[in-house]
């Protein structure tokens, strides 16, 4: 049996989103309970040189929409990248769970072979569906994911394996 680029895709960002609302929900929680200014978990990263808890989900959200809209063949949705609170992260969510629930399986099952380019910087990146979603897209869109996660454990939010699961 064979798996599809729409199951491959849609439905697993689908997952990984509402997982991650809940993980936000808990990180304020947790920031209320102690007394933290939610803005400190907002900001926070691993690594001074790394993105902080809020680029994490803007670019995981990034990822899922550019991924369907670009398999799909429709123009791609643009944020503004302004989310400033827990409430914005989670609308932001919400609206890329909209946008990638619009798309059907009919519009990217069959668009392996489709040429794809990506702008990254001053670099044009190349891609034919398939290896887009399986070499590109789910390796950068989890990678985010992971790390909103990892920033908020290591915060101290009491989140585990299932909370990233959506279990």
């Amino acid at each position: 049996m064979t798996i599809s680029l729409y199951t491959a895709s849609v439905p697993a960002f689908q997952v990984s989103l509402k997982a991650l609302k809940v993980i936000l929900q808990k990180a304020e929680a947790h920031a209320v309970a102690g007394k933290v200014d939610p803005s400190v978990y907002l900001q926070a990263r691993l690594y001074p040189n790394m993105f902080p808890l809020v680029r994490q989900v803007q670019i995981a959200c990034d990822f899922a929409k550019g991924c369907a809209a670009r398999l799909a063949g429709i123009e791609m949705p643009k944020f503004e990248d302004n989310e400033a609170t827990f409430a914005d992260l989670q609308a932001r969510i919400d609206k890329t769970l909209d946008i990638i629930g619009t798309v059907k399986p009919g519009q990217i099952d069959g668009q392996e072979d489709r040429d794809i380019e990506i702008k990254a910087g001053t670099r044009t990146l190349n891609f034919k569906g398939q290896a887009y979603l399986t070499g590109f897209v789910l390796p950068n869109f989890y990678f985010h994911a992971t790390t909103a996660y990892a920033i908020l454990r290591h915060s101290g939010v009491e989140i585990g394996k299932g909370d990233f699961l959506g279990m």
